[in-house]
């Protein structure tokens, strides 16, 4: 079952790498804002996996120190992230993978970033799960996504439209992974929600 999901999951991603940058430009341009990457990677430090790192959209925002992997399920996706690591000159290792099963051992990364994955990820308190997993003692998860409002009309219009894009493309407008990132016993270190609360912003630390 799992495995029929995954493929279906790469079948789609593999169709939407051509086009994934336009789309999340007018996004970002239009409902949720361009700043929020940079907000994100500018945070991290140290030894840094990017969980969906995509078509690399995130890379020029990361400081030069950090030493970075980027993970994503899509090959499409990769090779452009390849393509867009070389172009700007960001050293970067990329990994084919799933967010809900992290190849690495426990205890290896300073910083885990993702933006804007867990709203397309099946099991995203399991993806949160595996990230606290391969933190470090007071590493910090940095998260960034689209979630419900808090605003009653927009949420019940994200509810609504909801129903099309999970059954096509596997996309929740309503999920709030930050309650996964509490009930996982991380300490929150900063917390916002923006643009009547459909942005929500998240740095947390691992402790234990």
């Amino acid at each position: 079952m799992r495995a029929r999901a995954n493929e279906r999951r790469r079948r789609r991603n593999a169709k939407d790498a051509a086009t994934y940058d336009g789309e999340m430009d007018c996004f970002e341009r239009w409902i949720i804002g361009s700043e929020h990457r940079s907000w994100a990677c500018s945070r991290a430090n140290g030894e840094t996996l990017e969980v969906g790192i995509g078509t690399g959209l995130n890379l020029p925002h990361y400081p030069a120190g950090v030493a970075l992997i980027g993970i994503d399920m899509s090959p499409d996706m990769l090779a452009l992230a390849r393509e867009r690591a070389d172009r700007i000159g960001r050293p970067v290792e990329l990994i084919e993978a799933d967010a809900m099963d992290l190849p690495f051992p426990d205890d290896t990364f300073d910083t885990v970033v993702c933006t804007y994955v867990l709203c397309s990820v099946p099991d995203d308190g399991l993806a949160i799960s595996e990230m606290r997993r391969l933190l470090k003692h007071d590493g910090r998860l940095i998260m960034v996504d689209h979630v419900r409002s808090t605003f009653l009309p927009i949420y019940w219009l994200q509810w609504v439209y909801e129903f099309i894009p999970r059954r096509t493309k596997g996309e929740y407008m309503t999920r709030r992974p930050a309650e996964h990132v509490i009930a996982h016993g991380f300490e929150v270190e900063a917390h916002d929600r923006l643009r009547a609360g459909v942005v929500e912003r998240v740095v947390a630390v691992k402790r234990e």
